[in-house]
């Protein structure tokens, strides 16, 4: 069973925004799909692609990336096929209505919201990592080595101080 993150986006415009995510998965060598799929202009053909995932036997987490109005995070919870984390790309622009958008769903309608792609990505390979032994052991190392690293920078400030 492969595991897959599958970036669905409201629209082309967001596309640069979903390749920062898919570029940050690709750290974790998880295979990351970019769809194009409104809800609010064709939920039919949203539901159809989400029905495609959930038959090919693969774990799915679903990084939904909606500007304006965030009806797609929404629609796909409400699948309930497949964990779903919002990462919109104009929270910058819209502020606390758009968390409200992403985020405030019925509470069985679980969305998680990740406020960066970078972060999302990070997000969906620690879901992965709880039934993958090596991502998980590849996510500690890294943690370590971040340690590390600022471990021994804080040495050299105190060394010249």
């Amino acid at each position: 069973m492969a595991q897959k993150a599958v970036v669905v986006m409201g629209s082309k415009s967001d596309l640069e925004f979903c390749q920062k995510i898919q570029t940050a998965m690709s750290g974790y060598s998880i295979a990351t799909d970019l769809r194009i799929a409104s809800a609010h202009r064709t939920p039919e053909y949203l539901l159809k692609l989400l029905r495609e995932y959930a038959s090919s036997g693969d774990q799915i987490v679903v990084v939904t990336v909606a500007g304006l109005s965030d009806a797609l995070s929404g629609v796909v919870a409400a699948q309930r096929l497949f964990p779903v984390v919002a990462c919109p790309p104009d929270l910058d622009k819209y502020d606390l209505p758009k968390v409200f958008s992403s985020a405030y769903t019925p509470s069985d309608v679980p969305v998680a919201f990740v406020s960066d792609p970078t972060k999302a990505a990070n997000f969906v390979a620690q879901i992965f990592a709880l039934s993958n032994k090596q991502l998980a052991e590849s996510i500690l190392k890294a943690t370590l080595d971040k340690k590390i690293q600022i471990e021994k920078l804080d040495a050299e400030i105190n060394r010249k101080a």
